[in-house]
């Protein structure tokens, strides 16, 4: 059942809560579900028409963002004090406005101008969903995506392969090589699976605790769906029929050094499979070739890490040499290979209790990505082009 989060004392709503629910079941937690779906369901509704263009509609040249920006500022301005209803209003008449914006010079950034206008009214008002495990459908949407998409198509120039092997329905596991120094490959394959597989489905990726605890950037990790890589919340995901994504290197992997690029670090005890054998899901290995450029990591500043509580504190070519201008990613080009599914649905009955099917699984997933690797590395002509 929904139920709304309380929030502080003069601090807008955190959102609806919505269960996790499976495929095809219908609701605000299916995929496809949420403000995009919900055509009939008021002022969100009419905000979200104010995405679209109507043809007609007599706007030529964009001149309505002025106005729209303008009933926005004094909108919310009057929602903040009054409380939500007044939000909800500047969403409604943000979503009117935009509506009868038409095609022409300046309309693409008036529309983008409008859908962010109403989204930010949603967010005043608590007009809005978040799943029992935090994540925000909309915002990652609008949002977050849009911010990674420059990263993945322009910097990194990101090719996916294998795209066919992510089910469309139903859950499944995606294990990958981890590597990059920060994990940015984690987020890189997120926007792969949303943008670039069939189905545009959403990743869910399982991280460690310390990337939740961190301030701004645990709470914005939860709205993009990001969770803990714990078997509880991987089995509740897939259950609910969820795509998961996980890296069992974890930290072995993501901070090693640079003279040990693409080599696989242990898979740990192999948890991620006894997660997929419970839920019955396929395990997909993923191969990432080029998130190894991106920081090469050539030392650590050993004393700085215990001191700030983290793994390590790499040192690159160029940070800390250069300052904030070493934090710059390298252009690698990437490549990431979706490998043949693992099932698991037509293991025995107990297989995901036995530690020795279980370890034996995890071994034969590291080694379909590590060959995955080594065939990706024969055919990369060069690291940056």
């Amino acid at each position: 059942m929904s139920s709304e989060r309380p929030s502080a004392a003069g601090a807008p709503s955190d959102g609806v809560v919505v269960p996790l629910r499976r495929p095809g079941a219908g609701g605000p937690g299916a995929p496809g579900a949420g403000p995009r779906a919900a055509a009939d369901a008021g002022p969100r509704a009419t905000a979200q028409a104010g995405s679209g263009v109507q043809a007609g509609s007599g706007v030529q040249d964009g001149s309505g963002v002025q106005d729209a920006a303008v009933a926005l500022a004094r909108l919310l301005a009057r929602g903040v004090v009054r409380g939500t209803a007044g939000s909800a209003r500047a969403a409604d008449v943000l979503g009117r406005r935009g509506a009868r914006l038409a095609t022409g010079p300046g309309a693409d950034l008036a529309r983008r101008a409008l859908r962010t206008g109403a989204l930010l009214g949603r967010r005043v008002s608590g007009d809005y969903e978040v799943d029992e495990l935090g994540f925000d459908r909309e915002l990652t949407e609008e949002v977050l995506l849009d911010l990674l998409r420059p990263l993945y198509r322009r910097w990194f120039r990101v090719e996916l392969r294998g795209a066919d092997r992510v089910p469309r329905g139903g859950g499944a596991l995606l294990v990958s090589n981890h590597s990059g120094t920060v994990g940015i490959d984690a987020l890189m394959t997120m926007v792969a699976v949303r943008d670039d597989v069939p189905g545009g489905r959403h990743l869910r990726v399982l991280a460690a605790d310390i990337v939740l605890a961190a301030p701004v950037l645990g709470d914005l990790a939860r709205r993009a769906g990001i969770t803990l890589a714990s078997p509880d919340d991987a089995e509740r995901l897939l259950a609910a029929g969820e795509l998961v994504g996980v890296w069992p290197e974890g930290y072995k992997g993501v901070g090693k050094h640079f003279r040990d690029r693409y080599r696989l670090q242990r898979f740990g005890r192999g948890g991620f499979v006894a997660s997929a054998l419970r839920a019955g899901v396929p395990i997909v290995p993923v191969a990432v070739v080029g998130a190894e450029e991106v920081y090469p990591r050539i030392g650590d500043i050993a004393p700085l890490a215990r001191l700030l509580g983290l793994p390590y504190v790499p040192v690159t070519p160029f940070f800390p040499l250069l300052g904030p201008l070493g934090l710059v990613p390298l252009p690698s080009r990437w490549v990431v290979q979706l490998g043949e599914p693992v099932r698991t649905d037509l293991a025995p009955a107990g297989t995901a209790d036995d530690p020795a099917v279980v370890l034996d699984l995890a071994d034969q997933v590291r080694e379909s990505i590590q060959e995955s690797l080594h065939a990706l590395l024969e055919q990369r002509t060069s690291v940056f082009r």
